[in-house]
């Protein structure tokens, strides 16, 4: 995923289907700058985590 993609889904109020791995995440914050997203598994949210945005993918 490329870093304006996951700004749109971030800011956006509709759930996007995004995965890391084979874990639905949601993703809650983008860090342009070190190209890094907070986010947490749909099925964990206490379980937050800095990844790169690369490592996310959509699935539409």
């Amino acid at each position: 995923m490329d870093i304006q993609r996951a700004q749109e889904i971030a800011a956006s109020p509709v759930m996007a289907d995004v995965t890391m791995g084979q874990t639905q995440i949601y993703i809650q914050h983008v860090n342009e700058q070190s190209e890094t997203c907070r986010i947490y598994p749909l099925d964990q949210p206490e379980n937050e985590q800095d990844v790169p945005v690369s490592s996310l993918e959509e699935h539409v």
